[in-house]
């Protein structure tokens, strides 16, 4: 296997929906014959194909897998699926993609998966097998084929332009093997020769304890790590449909924000808790732990380098380098007279929290008062509550509705950058809530009404940035 001289670069659904313009902008571009090689990309499914599979990320509308868990009309939303996937065939006519072949495939891998979910729900009518038996891993091989279908088209459009791309299907379909992600990567990709061919893998990676299981939708990102990882990539590339930039360009305008440049693990493990992920934080750390930079490049501007996110970078001036924020928290105010002195007290509170699996991104405390911040949309937040409720009947527990904007910096260890923060708020008539700030100050995180959301991060970015 080729070590050391190869990028590993991940590309979204979005980009891969366009995927004339990746070529051009990214896979093909300038380059020469032998400039196409020493790279290994990391395909997901095309743009919303994914939510037409499971179910959509927004808005919980079920797909194939939401209608079979509920034994509802899983078929129809197959045949949708099925549908959606050769529509896309359709799209890439003009770029030399063999119909004919592309919908085989398409036909091959949603016959295949409505003949096992006919067996399953034919099996479940019996009694003995529980939906926690079989779901986990229906959920699994749906997720997969939406990768399986975008790297397959990849290949077959690339091979037509004469590259030597080869087709990397990580996903199992119909393989027996069981083992560790690692594992499957290492089967797949230690026979081949990375300066003379360019491998298309899938974003799905099938391994015995379910890539899914264990991340979720941010699976693809975990399988870019661990390749990077596995073959020790030179980098990692993340293409993105937008810059990693000061702020949100679409608040606060594409003409004020910056693109940041450089920065470090540390502040993408803050970005995430903030929601916006440069890259899924565990996928990052295994990635930094081998000392791996992550460079996340903007697919339509190919010739900007992007920001470069290393180990140890800090920057060599204090700034500020990312203003964001969430709406989706509640603050869980836990008030109690006897609090105080009492050792071991959050632990009991947090005991309820980590056995319903939320984890908090704030937490404020005093004398008698501790409140955490945590992400509204936990399934099991009611139930956490009320287990609260029960385990501290002397207490008062109350929840907020609130945003949380933040402003995060590698380099922000001097005086007045909370006091700016404060006053710029206060000038603009918003009222801080509560604020949270650690020793080492690479985030300041304001909590404030919801209705001063925008308005305090486009505040706080004129603040910092464009001053």
């Amino acid at each position: 296997m080729s070590v050391g001289n190869h990028t590993v670069e991940k590309i979204g659904g979005t980009s891969m929906a366009c995927f004339g313009d990746l070529m051009k902008n990214i896979i093909i571009g300038n380059r020469k014959p032998a400039e196409y090689y020493n790279r290994i990309f990391v395909v997901s499914a095309y743009a919303g194909i994914t939510n037409f599979l499971l179910e959509d990320k927004k808005t919980g509308q079920p797909g194939i897998y939401g209608e079979f868990a509920e034994d509802g009309a899983w078929q129809e939303s197959l045949e949708k699926t099925r549908a959606k996937m050769i529509e896309y065939n359709r799209s890439f006519e003009s770029l030399g993609l063999d119909q004919i072949i592309a919908d085989k495939f398409v036909n091959e891998r949603m016959d295949g998966i409505k003949s096992c979910l006919e067996d399953l729900q034919q099996l479940r009518t019996f009694g003995h097998f529980q939906p926690q038996d079989y779901l986990p891993a229906t959920r699994e091989f749906l997720s997969a084929v939406g990768e399986a279908h975008s790297a397959f088209n990849s290949v077959k459009i690339l091979n037509k332009k004469g590259i030597n791309a080869v087709f990397v299907d990580l996903s199992g379909w119909r393989e027996s093997i069981a083992g560790s992600i690692e594992e499957n990567i290492e089967r797949n990709l230690s026979h081949l020769d990375f300066s003379s061919c360019l491998p298309i893998v899938t974003g799905y990676a099938k391994c015995i304890e379910g890539i899914m299981n264990k991340f979720d939708r941010g699976y693809s990102e975990i399988t870019f790590s661990k390749i990077a990882v596995v073959t020790n990539a030179r980098e990692g590339i993340i293409h993105k449909e937008y810059h990693l930039s000061t702020g949100d360009p679409k608040l606060i305008g594409v003409d004020k924000v910056k693109i940041i440049g450089n920065t470090n693990f540390d502040i993408a493990d803050q970005l995430a808790d903030m929601a916006m992920e440069a890259i899924h934080p565990r996928a990052a750390k295994e990635m930094e732990l081998s000392n791996i930079h992550i460079r996340v490049k903007n697919a339509f501007d190919p010739e900007h380098p992007g920001t470069l996110i290393s180990k140890d970078y800090i920057s060599p001036e204090p700034r500020v380098e990312m203003i964001c924020g969430r709406q989706d928290i509640v603050g869980i105010e836990l008030f109690d007279p006897e609090m105080v002195g009492q050792s071991g007290y959050d632990y009991r509170v947090l005991a309820s929290f980590a056995k319903a699996r939320i984890s908090y991104i704030a937490k404020n405390t005093n004398a008698n008062t501790i409140t955490h911040f945590v992400a509204k949309k936990h399934k099991n937040l009611e139930k956490c509550i009320a287990e609260l409720r029960s385990n501290f009947p002397g207490a008062r527990i109350s929840i907020y509705e609130v945003a949380i904007v933040s402003v995060i910096g590698s380099n922000m260890r001097i005086p007045g950058f909370l006091s700016r923060a404060a006053k710029a708020l206060a000038d603009n008539n918003i009222n801080i809530l509560a604020l949270d700030q650690c020793l080492r100050q690479v985030n300041m995180q304001f909590m404030i009404e919801h209705k001063h959301f925008e308005t305090a991060q486009i505040v706080l970015h004129r603040e910092f940035v464009e001053k």
